[in-house]
């Protein structure tokens, strides 16, 4: 179990997403021919075209696909949001929005389905945590956070998943290039926790085969 801040600031930060949750989005086109199909055979690029936040400044992020096609991972290297005598009034929130370009092959388009994020949080008693997070292809209407709370005393690993149905997929329209949007948020609230204590909460891992990684479900485009 990991107590320290200074060891919890040297972690890979890391979320696993397992394809993610457009929560309110509209549902996929049911008669319009296209169906859950194979990963493409054809390679995939992903280009992080903007990165902004508080939690993941220029050159701090970085994104890879997958041999197989079926996944993307997008691993950070600083995601702290804290309170506490050394932190900054500004470090109780920290947030991360990516702008991702998807080089889709001919004849596909993709959705995400699920997301399941990991870190560490260490919150005094008294104090409280959370990580939002949503998603959305430009052009889009923003989908709502989903919101997971957390509440101390807590020290230790954590882990929340975000999903939904297959009928309420939404896919990137064919044929054409839409920038993908990831926007994550953590947050730490002092409460009644002593003002010399320090609480805080990180998207990290101590297993550095583990990344940050959101599954594509692919369908053919008619």
């Amino acid at each position: 179990m990991r107590l320290s801040l200074k060891g919890a600031r040297r972690a890979t930060i890391v979320v696993l997403a397992v394809v993610s949750a457009f929560v309110t989005a509209a549902p996929a086109q049911a008669g319009s021919g296209f169906w859950p199909a194979p990963p493409p055979p054809d390679r995939i690029v992903i280009d992080i075209v903007t990165i902004n936040g508080s939690g993941c400044r220029p050159g701090s992020a970085a994104v890879a696909v997958s041999p197989d096609n079926t996944a993307f991972t997008v691993t950070y290297s600083e995601y702290l949001a804290e309170v506490g005598p050394n932190a900054k009034p500004t470090d109780f929130r920290k947030n991360c929005q990516l702008n991702l370009r998807v080089h889709v092959p001919h004849g596909f388009t993709y959705a995400i389905a699920q997301a399941d994020f990991r870190g560490f949080a260490h919150l005094e008693r008294g104090s409280t945590g959370q990580q939002r997070a949503n998603y959305y292809f430009q052009g889009h209407s923003q989908t709502v956070y989903s919101t997971h709370p957390f509440r101390g005393p807590y020290s230790n690993d954590w882990q929340t998943t975000d999903s939904v149905e297959v009928p309420a997929l939404v896919y990137a329209p064919c044929g054409e290039e839409r920038l993908f949007n990831i926007n994550t948020e953590l947050r730490v609230n002092r409460g009644s926790s002593p003002a010399s204590a320090t609480s805080f909460i990180t998207m990290d891992s101590t297993d550095a085969a583990i990344n940050t990684i959101y599954h594509f479900a692919w369908k053919r485009c008619p």
